[in-house]
Parts: C-alpha cells; sequence; structure tokens
C-alpha cells in the first residue's frame, strides 16, 4: 500500500482579506447597537448621580433627576400633549425649510460646477449667508416678512443652505478626469455629463451635506420661534415659557425631544447613503 502524497493548495493573498470583509459587517453589527446603548445608560446614570449626590434637595430643579423628567414631562397628559403638539409645530416648519435649502442647494451648486464664472460670481455669496449671525437677522425677517410661517421657514433655509451647496459642489467637482475623457470621447452633451456622471458621483456628498443641514433646519425652527413669539407656538416658544417657569422638567423633555427629530433626520439620511453607498457598489 503506497501512500499519496497530497501537495497543498496554494491560497493566494486576496483570499483572506476577501474572507475578513464578509465577515466585518457580522461582526460589528453587535458593536454598532452595543455601544450608543451602552453610552447613553452611562449618561444616565452620570446624570441620576449628579442630581441625587451633587445637587442639594433645595435646589434639585435646576437638575431633576432623570425619573422626574420622564414622570413630569412624558407621563403627565397635560405637559406632554403641549410639548408635542408644539415639536410637530416646529418640526413642520423644518422640513419645509429642509426641502427648500435642498433644492436651492442643488441648483446652485449645479450652476456654479458647470462654468467657472458662475462658481466665482455666486460662492462668495454663499458663504457671506454662512457667516451672517443668524440672531441678528431673525429679527429683521419678522419685520419684513411677519411673524408666521413663511418667515420661520426662511430662517430655516438660511441656516440649512450653505451645507447642500458645499457638499453638492465637492461631489460634481470630484469626478475623476478619465471619465469626463470618455464622456467627451463619446460626444456626451453636457446635460448628459452632468445627468449620467457628475450627479450620481456626487449622491454620497450630497447626503453628507443633507445631515448636516438637517439638524441645521431644526436649530433653525427652533430660534425664529424663540425669538418672533407669535403665530402658532413652537418648541422655540415653549423652552422660553418653561424658562419663565422654572419648569425645568418640561424644559429638559423639549430639548431632548427636539434632539430626537435631529437625530431621526441624521438616521434618515444615513440609511440613504447607506443604499447609494450598495447601488454604487453593484455597478
Amino acid at each position: 500500500m503506497t501512500a499519496t502524497l497530497e501537495t497543498p493548495v496554494e491560497t493566494t493573498g486576496t483570499e483572506a482579506p476577501q474572507r475578513k470583509r464578509t465577515l466585518w459587517p457580522f461582526k460589528t453589527a453587535p458593536i454598532r447597537v452595543f455601544a450608543p446603548v451602552a453610552v447613553f445608560v452611562l449618561v444616565i446614570a452620570a446624570w441620576a448621580a449628579s442630581s441625587h449626590l451633587l445637587v442639594p434637595e433645595a435646589s434639585r430643579f435646576l437638575l431633576p433627576p432623570p425619573e422626574a423628567v420622564i414622570a413630569e414631562g412624558l407621563l403627565d397628559p397635560m405637559a406632554r400633549n403641549e410639548i408635542l403638539t408644539a415639536l410637530w409645530n416646529t418640526v413642520q416648519v423644518a422640513l419645509c425649510g429642509l426641502a427648500i435649502a435642498i433644492v436651492l442647494g442643488v441648483l446652485f451648486a449645479v450652476v456654479m460646477s458647470q462654468t467657472r464664472w458662475a462658481e466665482f460670481s455666486l460662492y462668495p455669496y454663499a458663504v457671506v449667508l454662512q457667516t451672517i449671525p443668524i440672531l441678528a437677522v431673525v429679527p429683521l425677517f419678522g419685520f419684513w416678512f411677519g411673524y408666521e410661517f413663511g418667515s420661520r421657514v426662511i430662517v430655516c433655509v438660511m441656516v440649512s443652505l450653505f451645507p447642500v451647496i458645499t457638499n453638492t459642489l465637492f461631489g460634481l467637482k470630484s469626478v475623476a478626469p478619465a471619465e469626463h475623457d470618455l464622456f467627451t470621447l463619446h460626444g456626451a452633451t453636457r446635460f448628459q455629463r452632468l445627468w449620467k456622471l457628475q450627479l450620481p458621483a456626487a449622491l454620497p456628498a450630497m447626503i453628507s451635506g443633507f445631515k448636516i443641514s438637517g439638524g441645521q433646519a431644526i436649530i433653525g425652527s427652533i430660534v425664529a420661534d424663540f425669538f418672533f413669539r407669535q403665530g402658532v407656538p413652537g418648541i422655540g416658544r415653549m423652552i422660553d415659557v418653561y424658562r419663565q417657569r422654572l419648569a425645568t422638567e418640561e424644559l429638559l423633555t423639549a430639548l431632548l425631544l427636539s434632539s430626537l427629530v435631529g437625530l431621526c433626520l441624521f438616521w434618515a439620511f444615513d440609511l440613504l447613503a447607506g443604499r447609494v453607498d450598495r447601488m454604487h457598489g453593484k455597478r
């Protein structure tokens, strides 16, 4: 009986990294869930410890514990309905302003990406729009356009427009020269180059701008409501009312729910970015 020698199968250096890439998302999925939950628990524990151990009981209204915030801000039906109604008014303004900012920002970026003179003419004013102190401009908008829904939307557009312009313009200009040469070789028109090459390549950068602008729109809506003090009350005016009443539990509830809305907008655009990345990976 003769022994047979088996020649070992040679493996290329690319197989191991491929195996790691396929297993990597499954390994990191629990971490992506566990890490923020762990940080949230630590923050709540530090908040509760600070309120109970560091703040005297007579001054505990300045930093109420988490259970008091939940009991008086969320479980109390009157306070909960008041906060949620005001928050919904704020969200409507923010979403409307964000939608207008996205349309205008993408339009301006497309115009600036087509000709150098348009970029040199328009981009400095986009930078100026970002540097104007919003707190100084909000009263002027109230004088000029009134204190209702339209003025608050204008504030949201002003606050959230610049990230859309900047990121979209960066994405449109980041196409490789070789790809432009390929479209030139096939005699593509300017519109075909924009629609089939530049805009698809710019989508990841555009969505990154939308992420930033989503939070900015929420802030702009709150600031406008805080200063206008007229029309349908939003969460900004309720925050000011709770500040005057020293109702810290309701104040913290309003702040946390406003932050949660901004976080949900960020997550929505992050999911959209993931779908775009997968679409690009399949090509």
